[in-house]
This record gives C-alpha cells, sequence and structure tokens, in this order.
C-alpha cells in the first residue's frame, strides 16, 4: 500500500480561533498523537478561563450583527462557507486524517463533502423558520414567532469530527445563534481550519469560534458560562450525565445530547440475498472500527440464516486490511487511544470469563506503531454480560439466535440504550411491526447507516441515548424558542372579560 500523503508534512493550525483570528496563547498543551503510528503530530494549547470568557463574548457580539442580517443574506454566507470548505477538500481531509481513525479516502469523498452539505442545507432554512397565528376573536391577533437563544456551546467527539461538528453547527446558525465549540482534543485540527473559513468566506468574526482543551476543564467552563444560552453534546453517555449534573448546578439552560448505542441488526430468514445482508451487517460494525455511536453491534439473527450469514461476515472481517489513515487501501482504521482499546480488551476478556464465545478476533495489535483490533464476533452474549450491557465501541459484533419473530423482536430490543436499529426482512408487514416495536430513535429497514441524504429526517436517540433531535427541521428548531405575541385590536378600548374563580365572569378595569 501506497500513501495518500505525507503525514510529517501536514501542518496542523494548533491554535483557538476567537473573533476571526488564531489564539495561540495558552498557560498548558496537550501532545496531539496520530493513532496510525503512535507518533506525537502537535501540541495544542488549552484554553483558559479567559480565553472561553473571550470566545464567548465574541460570540454575542457576532449573534446581533447576525441576527439583524436579512435571512437570506446569512443563507448566501452559509453557502460560501460551504463552497470554500469544498476548496479546501484536501487539505481538510489530511488534517481530519493525521491524527483520527477516519482514512483519507473516506474524508475526502464523505466527511468534508457531508460538512458542506449541511451548511448549504440548513443555509437554506434561514428565510424558513416561520412562526404561527393561533385562535383568538376577531378583537385580537394571537402570534408564535421563533427566536434564536443566543451562544451555543457545541461540544463534539473525536470520532467523526468533522461532520458532528458541522451538523450541529450549520442549524445552529441557521437560527441566529452564534458559536463556541470545543472540538475533542484528540482530533481537533480539521475543525480548527474549517471555522477559520468561516471568517474568511465572510461571516462576522466569532460568529463561529473554537477553543481547545479537555472536557473536564475547558468543556466544564463552557458548558456552565453564564451567558451560554443552550448546549448540545453528542458523546458518551457518562459525559451527557455529567453535563447535565454541571449545566443543573449552576444554571438553568437546555440541553441536547446524542450519546452512546448499543444498536441491533434484526435478521429475519426471509432477508433475502444472504450476501446483501452480510455486507450491511459488516459495513455496521467495522466502518471507522466500530468507533461510531450507532454501529450495529449486536446482530440478532433468526436460526435457520444463522451460520450461513455468520461465516458471511467472518469472510468479509477476515479479508479487512489494517493501516494507516493516510494508505491507499486502508479497510481497517487504528483505534484511537491506548485507552480505548485496553477498554475494547477488557469488556471482551469480561464477556468471555462470563460465558460468551469468540468465534472471531478478540484481540488487539499493533501495526508500525499504530493501534488496532482485530475484527471480533462473540456468540452466547446474554444480558448481564459486560458484551451486552456496555457499549464497546470498536469492532467487535455480538451474535444473539432466535426462533420466531417475537423473540426476535425482544431479544434486539435493549434494557438501556436506544439510539438506532437495522431490520432485514422482505415481508413489509413484518418490517414495519419490528420498527415500530423497537425502542430506538431511528430505524432502518434493509439498510444499516445514515448517508448524507439523511439530513432531511431527525436523529437522536431513546433512554441512556440522549434526547433532543439532530438533522432535518427538528434539528434547526431545536435551537430556537417560542415567544407568544398577543396584540389587543381595540387599543384597550373596551374592558376584557377573565373568568375568575367557580367559573364566574369579571371585568377588569
Amino acid at each position: 500500500m501506497g500513501a495518500l500523503f505525507d503525514p510529517a508534512a501536514v501542518n496542523a493550525p494548533a491554535c483557538h480561533i476567537v473573533a476571526g483570528k488564531r489564539v495561540g496563547d495558552g498557560r498548558t498543551t496537550l501532545a496531539v498523537s496520530r493513532p496510525s503510528d503512535g507518533i506525537v503530530h502537535a501540541q495544542l494549547p488549552v484554553a483558559d478561563d479567559d480565553l472561553i470568557d473571550r470566545a464567548v463574548s465574541a460570540a454575542q457580539a457576532a449573534q446581533l450583527h447576525w441576527r439583524a442580517m436579512k435571512p437570506r443574506q446569512r443563507g448566501r454566507l452559509m453557502a460560501a462557507w460551504a463552497e470554500l470548505i469544498l476548496a479546501h477538500r484536501e487539505e481538510l481531509a489530511q488534517l481530519e486524517a493525521v491524527v483520527s481513525s477516519r482514512p483519507y479516502d473516506e474524508c475526502l469523498a464523505i466527511d468534508v463533502p457531508t460538512a458542506a452539505e449541511y451548511l448549504r442545507f440548513y443555509g437554506e432554512y434561514c428565510d424558513k423558520l416561520e412562526g404561527s397565528i393561533t385562535a383568538s376573536s376577531d378583537e385580537a391577533v394571537s402570534l408564535v414567532v421563533r427566536e434564536p437563544y443566543g451562544v451555543v456551546a457545541i461540544v463534539t467527539p473525536w470520532n467523526f469530527p468533522v461532520i458532528l461538528s458541522t451538523w450541529k453547527i450549520a442549524p445552529a446558525i441557521a437560527a441566529g445563534n452564534a458559536v463556541v465549540l470545543k472540538a475533542s482534543e484528540l482530533t481537533p485540527f480539521a475543525m480548527t481550519r474549517v471555522v477559520e473559513l468561516a471568517a474568511e468566506a465572510g461571516l462576522p468574526d466569532g460568529l463561529v469560534n473554537i477553543v481547545h482543551g479537555g472536557g473536564g476543564d475547558v468543556g466544564r467552563r463552557l458548558v456552565t458560562h453564564p451567558d451560554v444560552a443552550i448546549v448540545s453534546f453528542t458523546g458518551s453517555t457518562m459525559t451527557g450525565g455529567r453535563i447535565m449534573a454541571d449545566v443543573g448546578a449552576t444554571g438553568v439552560k437546555p440541553v441536547s445530547l446524542e450519546l452512546g448505542g448499543k444498536s441491533p441488526q434484526l435478521v429475519f430468514a426471509d432477508c433475502g440475498d444472504l450476501d446483501v445482508v452480510a455486507d450491511h451487517v459488516t459495513w455496521g460494525i467495522t466502518r471507522n472500527a466500530g468507533q461510531l455511536c450507532y454501529a450495529g453491534a449486536r446482530l440478532v439473527v433468526e436460526r435457520s440464516v444463522a451460520r450461513p450469514l455468520v461465516e458471511r461476515v467472518s469472510t468479509r472481517m477476515n479479508a479487512l486490511v489494517a493501516g494507516a489513515t493516510w494508505d491507499a487501501g486502508t479497510t481497517l482504521a487504528p483505534i484511537i487511544s491506548e485507552r480505548q482499546r485496553d477498554r475494547m480488551t477488557a469488556i471482551v476478556e469480561a464477556s468471555v470469563a462470563q460465558g460468551a464465545e469468540i468465534e472471531l478476533g478478540g484481540r488487539a495489535f499493533d501495526r508500525t506503531g499504530g493501534r488496532f483490533f482485530e475484527p471480533t464476533i462473540i456468540s452466547g452474549l446474554r444480558p448481564g454480560m459486560a458484551g451486552f450491557e456496555e457499549e464497546i465501541f470498536g469492532p467487535v459484533l455480538g451474535v444473539q439466535i432466535f426462533d420466531d419473530a417475537d423473540e426476535g423482536v425482544r431479544l434486539a430490543q435493549h434494557p438501556t440504550y436506544g439510539l438506532t436499529a437495522s431490520v432485514f426482512t422482505r415481508d413489509g408487514s413484518k418490517a414495519l411491526k419490528a420498527a415500530k416495536a423497537l425502542a430506538a430513535g431511528t430505524v432502518w429497514v434493509n439498510r444499516w447507516g445514515r448517508t448524507a441524504e439523511m439530513m432531511t429526517s431527525p436523529f437522536g436517540g431513546y433512554g441512556r441515548s440522549g434526547f433532543g433531535k439532530e438533522s432535518g427541521r427538528p434539528g434547526v428548531e431545536g435551537f430556537t424558542r417560542q415567544k407568544a405575541i398577543w396584540i389587543d385590536l381595540n387599543d384597550g378600548a373596551e374592558l376584557a372579560h377573565q373568568v375568575g374563580p367557580g367559573g364566574s365572569v369579571v371585568r377588569r378595569p
């Protein structure tokens, strides 16, 4: 395999972006390493309290200017930002791939174009966020209008940095807000450059800012800042819980959480072509080495097709090629950190100790300094086992077998998570019945995974998978608050009537 780019030649913007300018100061720094080879690529400055205050203040000032701008002009500027991102596609794909688990060719073909598409999509909402008129007498008009919150704090994870950041930023600013983003300190560089391009595209300086550091200090300070009006977070369920506690302890503000998952891929015997199904099942657990919240981590399969399907999935897993994110032909991505890989190993080993069996893989390995985990299949999983209960966040597929449809749907349910699910059957009635029964925010039928065209529909989970919706119209409306306006058309010339205690009609002078 040849290298698609030289990682050592990638000049990472190790800085914050505040009010449209690079800011490199910080009393402390964090080492950002490349998971593909373990080499430290750059030192990242950590934002202190003063810098966070400056970022929030810059956002407040820019938001007033942005909100006053004509909606169609805001949409045109968002479209210009999208075009500038596409013009820098190769640069951004390298910045994304060099310190992440995302292969360069996928960043180039999927991640960066999807980020641009989110900006275009939500830019078209700028002049389409309409209010309503509610019922009233002829003597009054009742209006409901949508208004932006002000400053939005956005905290995003390391697994799909550019996609997950822009699908929050785009609807937030389309609704008239300004943003302070804290991207993951493990994968900060591509989004830093994307934010810098916003100012180059003509968006007001400070409308979108990015600050860096750990979640326990910088993240906590940002989400609890008194001038932050709303928080949007994607990441682990544990961290989401801490954010709720921190926000609740310091004030009252809305919080949207897109958290973890333990998504089933429910396969009935009448699923059709097993090779096609095996492609979906394999992709569902090995994309990004399983490091995504809606990974299809549980194969719940009808007994008569279980063995041939598992064999097909095993064959596909064995064909995956571990390699650096900058190598041509890499189909098994590295694991983001040693800590994350050790956690995978611990959960797999605990599951085996509890009675599960490894049918394929199950071990961590290194390749030219990079961190990897073998594509793994575990059978015999039951509720209570670590591999069933916990989100592994790696290329580990648990297998459960059922004998009838009702049992299959029951096994596919999870006691705590409910982000996504897939159902494979050629029986439309069976598919719809299962989709309605499954406790999940998104159910795919005869497929697995999101694509760019799905940005028209809402995404979000049930239970410990979080609350609030992203994408679609709910994604932008979630960044607005509603105000009721009641207009008396009689200019107060007549007395208003009110209903008093016991239903009596009283006159208000």
